[in-house]
């Protein structure tokens, strides 16, 4: 992935639908840009759709500022490659006017009709846009035959559906429509190289894996700590929460990688099933809920909404490696400092020393705002014959990848391109997750509110019952 050098990929139409979005100005764009620059993408079409009556040099320009680093003969070959389309994602006409649009393209620029749809929508329009790309044979499906020649590729982005019924309301239309192999639903975490390196750092290293039981690990914490708001997405927020938006995806999947039993090949059925089985064991323990003073006076808020900012659940894991170890998770959003990082915490080793620490170990994997992996651990201050200090050692992850280590969506684009499974999600583990989410909602958790700038809710404490939690972030 990061040397220049590297023969190009499969020539590619990419069509983003939500293509004035978030998603798309901040990470789809500049991702393509980005292969496009570092030429692995030597022939493509970027066509961008959306309900907005706007043009390609505006959607375009909503993006300039996230990709900095491209220089203006990039930028030029870009804005030559690429294409803007309004549409009604319920209007069958204007899929016809797309699939026009996209063969006209395909035969000016001498495409062959590799097509990567990447569904940057709400999850509500996710069936919509699914069968109307079949019935008007706009990608290669099961049921039609297709108008042009070449591969179809689709990717869902997170969150799929809003509960476990519209997750399989979904699935039951995509899988009419789509063979496995065409489908990716996208958590953009599995793209990032520190959470891809967990189970190479456990599973090649002697030093951790017999370690990586109940016997020695006490507890494991999973923070993602944000300081911004919702930043304008209040429509999508508002039905969406710190549950959905986070716990249910990125944090669920980060548990399967931590506690999961090697796989038994490193392939993507095998890393899934491996996942699969740790969250089937799942137990919900407890949670705490919160919402930041101010949230419902943010655009598209409802004045009366109950929808989370903060998030924090414990849970436990009930297989023979994991019982009586908990995990507790922590997100939210207008926070004291943004941090996002794994936390094993060693149990405490018997001491015989007069000034025994007080610290166990931790091994730390932070993907923000330091990343890199850190091991911190005891030995005796220098100058004194028993006093104990913890410290600290460090493998940056400049020293794992060097200076141009690529985005998570450049790694997850060229995957879908390279038709490479292992970092995409498979509805088993989706289906799975909600059912976590659903147990957690039926503990009826209050919500409090709290501060922006502070740690959370002050009843953050009760997470544990009388337990105070250590929290490492």
């Amino acid at each position: 992935m990061q040397g220049n050098n590297q023969q190009c990929f499969d020539e590619c139409t990419f069509v983003i639908m939500g293509a004035t979005g978030d998603l798309a100005k901040r990470k789809l764009i500049p991702a393509i840009c980005k292969l496009m620059t570092d030429n692995k993408l030597c022939k493509f079409a970027l066509v961008g759709v959306s309900f907005d009556t706007t043009n390609v040099q505006a959607m375009l320009a909503q993006a300039r500022p996230f990709i900095p680093e491209c220089n203006q003969d990039a930028w030029n070959k870009l804005a030559a490659s690429s294409y803007y389309l309004a549409m009604d994602f319920n209007d069958a006409a204007s899929y016809q006017k797309l699939n026009a649009l996209l063969l006209d393209i395909e035969s000016a620029r001498g495409l062959f009709g590799n097509r990567l749809f990447y569904l940057a929508t709400m999850p509500t329009h996710f069936a919509t846009i699914t069968k109307h790309l079949a019935q008007e044979g706009i990608v290669e499906n099961k049921t039609k035959n297709h108008l042009h020649k070449g591969w179809s590729k689709v990717v869902y982005e997170k969150p799929f559906g809003h509960n476990l019924t519209s997750a399989k309301q979904i699935n039951a239309c995509i899988k009419k429509v789509f063979n496995d192999n065409q489908v990716f639903r996208i958590d953009h975490y599995l793209g990032k190289e520190l959470i891809g390196n967990i189970a190479t750092m456990r599973f090649t290293n002697r030093i951790f894996e017999p370690l990586w039981n109940n016997k020695h690990i006490d507890s494991v914490q999973i923070i993602i700590n944000e300081t911004i708001g919702i930043e304008g997405r209040g429509a999508f927020y508002d039905t969406c929460g710190a549950l959905k938006d986070v716990v249910q995806n990125h944090m669920l999947q980060i548990i399967a990688l931590v506690a999961m039993e090697a796989p038994e090949q490193l392939t993507a059925q095998a890393i899934r099933q491996a996942k699969e089985n740790v969250l089937k064991k799942v137990k919900v323990a407890s949670a705490v809920l919160g919402q930041y003073k101010g949230y419902r006076e943010e655009p598209n808020v409802k004045e009366d909404s109950t929808t989370e900012t903060f998030a924090a659940v414990k849970l436990a894991i009930n297989n023979r490696r994991w019982k009586g170890v908990p995990f507790y998770l922590k997100t939210g959003k207008k926070l004291a400092s943004s941090n996002v990082s794994i936390h094993i915490q060693f149990k405490k080793v018997r001491c015989l020393l007069e000034a025994c620490p007080s610290s166990p170990n931790h091994l730390v994997i932070s993907l923000a705002p330091r990343p890199g992996f850190f091991l911190e651990f005891n030995m005796k201050e220098y100058g004194t014959t028993n006093t104990v200090k913890q410290v600290k050692m460090e493998l940056g992850h400049s020293a794992l990848t060097g200076p141009n280590t690529p985005e998570a969506y450049e790694i997850l684009l060229a995957d879908v391109i390279n038709n490479d499974q292992v970092t995409f999600v498979g509805f088993n583990e989706i289906a799975l997750s909600w059912k976590i989410i659903r147990e957690i909602t039926k503990l009826k958790p209050a919500l409090y509110t709290y501060q922006q700038g502070t740690e959370g809710p002050e009843e953050l404490s009760t997470l544990e019952g009388n337990k105070e939690i250590e929290w490492r972030a």
